[in-house]
Order: structure tokens, then C-alpha cells, then sequence
């Protein structure tokens, strides 16, 4: 039983100590752009600047209406890209509503 019980306990705190997955996702953004133009034959649609505490990084999402995949993309100044998000059945919404009482 003990045995057991330290099995679990070191399993579970490797896992605790382990950088975030996405941190695997990264690479140059050129390289990033590449994979992601030629694999899923996905392209820019929107992006903007994230303000962070020090600096900026700027956020991309990349779709493809022929695979229905994208792609959320944070870059940071020094050009290094990682993907925050991915996924299947993209659409495009056609129109963006308000909900009533809300400031505009």
C-alpha cells in the first residue's frame, strides 16, 4: 500500500512541475505560418495586439474554409509564436449582435 501511495504521489508532482503543454507549440513565426499555410491550408483572417505587463504580443487566428480548422496564434517581440488554440468546424459569423442594455 505504501509503495502505491508514493508511485502516486511522485507521479502527480512530476505532472505538477511540468511547463504548461502549449509551451511544446512554439517555434519562429515564420515557421509557425508555414506549417500552418501548407499543412491546413489555413491563412491569416483576424489578429490584434495583446497589451501585456511589459510588452506586447500580438494575437493571430488562422482558418481555412476549404479543412475547416484554425488556428489561435500569440506572438511575441522576439518572433516567437505559440499556439493557444486549435480546432475543427470553423465558420465565419456573418453578423455580431449586441444584447440588449449593453454598453457600445
Amino acid at each position: 500500500m505504501f509503495k502505491r501511495l508514493l508511485a502516486l504521489s511522485l507521479t502527480f508532482g512530476m505532472a505538477a512541475l511540468a511547463p504548461p503543454a502549449f509551451a511544446q507549440n512554439c517555434a519562429m513565426r515564420d515557421a509557425v505560418v508555414e506549417r500552418l499555410q501548407s499543412k491546413y491550408s489555413e491563412q491569416l483572417t483576424v489578429g490584434g495586439l495583446q497589451n501585456g505587463q511589459n510588452a506586447q504580443s500580438v494575437v493571430e487566428i488562422w482558418a481555412s474554409d476549404e479543412t475547416g480548422t484554425f488556428t489561435v496564434l500569440l506572438t511575441n517581440a522576439h518572433g516567437i509564436s505559440c499556439i493557444v488554440a486549435a480546432g475543427t468546424d470553423f465558420f465565419q459569423a456573418t453578423q455580431v449582435s449586441v444584447p440588449k442594455g449593453s454598453a457600445s
